[in-house]
């Protein structure tokens, strides 16, 4: 009897977390024009948009989605940490969409990208398209191509673009089972 009472104390809490993760998901998701659907078998979050846009978070991404100019859909996203992957499907209108990070500000340029965001840094990757990152404060941006990213930390010294070595693309794209 005292074993069972200790599983349901340590159960009750966690469905309660759960509980109140998934209803708060699922209202943001609902105010900014989004559909949370289920990912089988995993724990991250894909987000499907009107105009288009797919998001995938990674498991245990914090994250806001942000309606800009109050018409029902998302535009923008504030993300805190971990990584996710933005893609606008070929043809879609695919712009003015951006992801704010404590060190960096990506906006899309019709495309498909992923932002990462760890302690001080954000990492900024393209597969296809474009896509213009800059620090939040003023200083010059830079544009990113298919296959190369930039790695912006808390400073203001001059960005860089590199073209990523294949190991790195696929340990970021498996991390959303790409």
């Amino acid at each position: 009897m005292v074993l069972i009472a200790r599983i349901l104390r340590g159960i009750v809490p966690a469905l309660f977390v759960f509980a109140l993760c998934a209803s708060s998901a699922l209202a943001q998701s609902n105010a900014s024009g989004c559909a949370l659907q289920p990912v089988g078998g995993t724990s991250r979050q894909l987000l499907r948009c009107q105009g288009g846009l797919t998001i995938i978070a990674e498991a245990g991404a914090r994250y806001t989605l942000v309606d800009r100019n109050r018409d029902g859909k998302a535009d923008a996203a504030r993300l805190q940490s971990k990584a996710m992957l933005l893609d606008f499907a070929t043809g879609s209108a695919g712009t003015g969409f951006q992801v704010s990070t404590p060190q960096a500000i990506a906006a899309v340029r019709g495309t498909k990208w992923a932002v990462d965001v760890t302690a001080g840094k954000t990492s900024v990757f393209v597969v296809r398209g474009q896509v213009a990152v800059r620090r939040p404060v003023a200083g010059p941006g830079v544009l990113l191509g298919p296959g190369e990213g930039v790695d912006v930390d808390q400073g203001s010294g001059a960005l860089t673009v590199k073209r990523w070595p294949r190991a790195r693309v696929s340990a970021l794209m498996a991390r959303f089972g790409q």
